[in-house]
This record gives structure tokens, C-alpha cells and sequence, in this order.
């Protein structure tokens, strides 16, 4: 663990998904500047199956035994109750909550076609479910003690998609969510904030999702092998959580960060790039002919394909 730090001294923070990986990261990192930290991890495999106490208890281990302070949980951010069991656990062990840090999540490969029901409930379930369940317990505690930080866990894939749909729709929920929680937290002290975490996790191990688009006939980025050897681990997502939860960045609020690999970037809110108008009250409604005519011309001169979308 790095050496210890004063910058969070006297804080409680939460992070979920913390047993292994990214959250690991998280949790040592905040208990490494003085944050005493609960561990959340129910233990599941990547594709939320199982279940073990052993995630949680040994990121905990390692924390005290590097002399930091930190309790193990291990309820599931899915379940709504079990949610506020999680916030719970700080009030009990600690008698405060500072923190959050929503990053559990789960992973199953699949384009749209060849998803489940179950496997889109279970990725939005556990990813943006999982961060309104935590929230919605956590928030009016900090709203009644009028100070707080949440950090919530959003990909690049929000706004950059490689064919996993649940994924993607639950990651962009999640910055959604994050802006709304900006906006109404804003007089309390409270900021909201996301990262998209670029790192070397075990979702990219035995990870098909690759040949899963070649057999679809549609070309990927990269293969998984490629994207795991190229990635370091997950400290290098950790110090912008760190600094996102002090003092120093009280300002920030309602931003999104891509974070890791060596690299911290910032993205931009999305805009209307420009618009056509017609007066409803003296010249009616747009007809269809007048969409077909002018709007080619007008909103799509320069291209009618998104640009996440390659050019063939």
C-alpha cells in the first residue's frame, strides 16, 4: 500500500466492488490517505454466479496490515434492501458515511440479438440499478449532514459502443444518473462525479466478446488479449477517485473522466450541434416534406452516421 497520507483523514468511504480489481485499487488507495473504508464484495464470478467472502476479506486484510482501517461487507448493490445494508455497515462500523464509490458491476458477452431477458436485467441490475440502490440510501445521509462525495463508475462505452448493449445502456444510465444527482445535490455540499476506467481487470479474461463481433461479421477494435496486455492495473484509475473524494476538488461536480492506462481525459457534456426552427404559432407544424427537403441540408451536411459508427 502506498504510504499513508492525511488528505482523507477522519472520512468513511464505501466502495462496492471492491474485493478485486478496480475496487481493490479504490479501496487501498482511500484507506492509504486516511479514509477508513468498508469493503463491499458478495465474492460473484464476472458474470454475477457464486459467491465468497474472500474478495472482501482479503482487500481488507491487506489494508490493516499496511495500517490502515477497513471493515469487510458483503451484500449484493443489486438488491435494493442489501443496498442499504452496504450504507448500513459504515453507520455501524463507523458512525459516519463521506464517500461513495459506485463501482460494482458484472459482465455477460452478447450482441442484442443474442442476449436474455435475464442477462439485460442482470448487467442493468447490477451496474445502474446497483448505483440508484446505493445512492438512494446513502444520499439523504449526506444531505442531512450537508457534505458528501459519490463517485460513480462509467465506461467509454456510453458514448463509444462495441456491441454490448446492456453494457453500454447500463454505463450510460449511470452518467445520467450522475449529472441529474449533480444538478439536485448541488446546494448541499454534495458532488457527483463519474470516471470511465480504463485497466487490466478479470472481465478481460477469457473475454469473447471479439469473436463474438467476428462471427457477426462485424470487425473489432481490438482483440481482448490485446486490450488486457495493453492496460495496467487498476492504481492507475485510483488517484483521480482519491482526489475527487478531498477537499481540493469541492468544485468539481457533474463531470465525467476517462482514467487509467497513463491517461486522464475529460469529456464534454453532449450538445445540440446546431437546429432548424419553424414558428408552430404562424406556420404549423413541420411537414414531412419539409423534413425530407431541408433537414439533409441543414443538420446532416457533414454526415448522416453517428461517428461511433465506422465508416465501411
Amino acid at each position: 500500500m502506498p504510504p499513508r497520507g492525511i488528505r482523507l483523514a477522519g472520512k468513511v468511504a464505501i466502495v462496492t466492488g471492491s474485493g478485486r480489481g478496480i475496487g481493490r485499487a479504490h479501496a487501498i488507495a482511500l484507506a492509504a490517505e486516511g479514509a477508513k473504508v468498508v469493503v463491499n464484495d458478495p465474492g460473484v464470478e464476472r458474470t454475477g454466479a457464486g459467491g465468497s467472502s474472500a474478495p472482501a476479506d482479503d482487500t481488507v486484510a491487506f489494508i490493516r496490515e499496511n495500517g490502515g482501517e477497513a471493515v469487510a461487507n458483503y451484500n449484493s448493490v443489486a438488491d435494493y434492501e442489501e443496498a442499504g445494508q452496504i450504507i448500513r455497515a459504515a453507520l455501524d462500523a463507523y458512525g459516519q458515511l463521506d464517500i461513495l464509490v459506485n463501482n460494482a458491476g458484472i459482465a455477460r458477452e452478447g450482441l442484442f440479438h443474442q442476449i436474455t431477458p435475464e442477462d439485460f436485467a442482470a448487467v442493468v441490475g447490477t451496474h445502474l440499478k446497483g448505483t440508484f440502490n446505493t445512492c438512494h440510501h446513502a444520499v439523504p445521509l449526506l444531505m442531512e449532514q450537508r457534505s458528501g462525495r459519490i463517485i460513480n463508475t462509467a465506461s467509454s462505452q456510453w458514448r463509444n459502443p462495441e456491441g454490448r448493449a446492456a453494457y453500454g445502456a447500463a454505463k450510460g444510465g449511470i452518467v445520467s444518473l450522475t449529472w441529474n444527482l449533480a444538478f439536485e445535490l448541488r446546494y448541499h455540499n454534495i458532488t457527483v462525479n463519474a470516471i470511465a476506467p480504463m485497466a487490466q481487470t478479470r472481465g478481460f479474461i477469457n473475454y469473447n466478446h471479439p469473436q463474438v463481433l467476428a462471427e457477426a461479421g462485424i470487425p473489432a477494435k481490438k482483440a481482448g488479449d490485446e486490450l488486457a496486455a495493453n492496460r495496467p492495473g487498476g492504481e492507475h484509475v485510483s488517484p483521480i477517485v482519491v482526489w475527487l473524494a478531498t477537499d481540493a476538488a469541492a468544485h468539481v461536480n457533474g463531470c465525467v473522466f476517462r482514467a487509467g492506462s497513463g491517461k486522464y481525459g475529460f469529456y464534454a457534456h453532449p450538445t445540440e450541434m446546431r437546429t432548424v426552427n419553424k414558428d408552430w404559432r404562424t406556420r404549423g407544424k413541420w411537414t414531412i416534406e419539409e423534413v425530407s427537403r431541408i433537414l439533409p441540408s441543414s443538420l446532416l451536411f457533414d454526415g448522416s452516421i453517428a461517428p461511433f459508427i465506422p465508416a465501411d
